[in-house]
């Protein structure tokens, strides 16, 4: 089975485009170990994001909350909110993500009133999703029906998907959070992508505290408490981290060896990439690389 790249670009945007031929939208199935991470990392979009486990469990960080989301039941993810998923003591998660853009969801006449308010609400990061309450199961079956659609494609089921937005939307605002806004939350946001996407563009040099923090005009106690709050780890320990990860694509090129990829991504002593390495990914790179040579990838 074919293990997949979750593509991000410097800010942490996702760069999978959602949509279908004709719709602004796209629905597909996910299990999470078949990730080239093994989890899906960190990233945003702008399109917002509906949810429903149908196999084993997961744990999504949205923003700073992390949240256990069970077989049956799912998540609302605003537009723009920083999230991740893992997989649960091995579950073998699969999860249906519906993706939509929030000029979609209703017509252009209603967009500014119904839906533009809630995407910018900085108190609606997110929304549990469980069948407890009549409303959340209606968005949960709504999810599944949009699925249902997309793969049977019965006549005419453009129209019938917007039938299942318009259900899903009127079901969240009419029961969900009145929208408030809140000037340092947005900025705190805004702060922090800066940071990743400073990270993401300079892994491969020599990366200081001081770097980071300035990218997202903090001081360097701010900056630390910011990934403390939000990621639970340092700045540093973090893009030790990423660059872990971005090892993970080259060292499953044939021709790549652990050393030339330890610099590539920004280490500059082998011996150190492979003590991180393995203490990250329970197996040192060599081990890794075989092992997907093995698996024919």
């Amino acid at each position: 089975m074919q293990i997949k790249n979750f593509k991000i670009d410097q800010s942490f945007k996702e760069l999978t485009e959602h949509r279908t031929v004709v719709l602004p939208l796209a629905c597909y199935e996910t299990a999470i170990n078949q990730n080239i991470h093994g989890h899906i990392p960190l990233h945003w979009h702008e399109e917002l994001q509906l949810v429903l486990v149908i196999r084993g469990e997961a744990v999504f960080q949205i923003n700073e909350d992390r949240i256990a989301v069970r077989e049956g039941e799912g998540l609302f993810i605003n537009s723009g909110c920083l999230h991740m998923a893992e997989e649960k003591d091995q579950s073998d998660c699969v999860y249906i993500c519906l993706n939509v853009s929030p000029h979609f969801v209703l017509s252009q006449e209603l967009y500014t009133t119904f839906v533009y308010p809630y995407i910018q609400a900085t108190n609606l990061p997110y929304l549990h999703l469980d069948a407890k309450e009549p409303w959340r199961k209606n968005i949960l079956d709504a999810i599944l029906n949009t699925n249902r659609l997309l793969q049977q494609k019965p006549p005419f089921y453009e129209i019938s998907i917007t039938v299942q937005l318009a259900s899903i939307w009127q079901n969240l605002i009419m029961n969900g959070f009145r929208p408030e806004y809140d000037r340092t939350e947005m900025q705190k946001s805004q702060r922090i992508k800066h940071m990743l996407q400073w990270i993401h563009s300079h892994y491969a040099e020599k990366i200081k505290l001081d770097d980071i923090a300035r990218a997202g005009r903090l001081s360097r106690s701010e900056c630390c408490r910011y990934f403390k709050r939000i990621f639970k780890t340092t700045p540093l320990s973090y893009v030790t981290e990423y660059r872990i990860q971005k090892s993970l694509v080259l060292l499953q090129q044939a021709e790549s060896n652990v050393t030339e990829v330890a610099y590539r991504v920004g280490f500059n002593s082998t011996s150190y990439f492979i003590d991180k390495f393995r203490k990250s990914m329970k197996m040192t790179p060599l081990a890794y690389k075989k092992s997907k040579m093995g698996a024919g990838f």
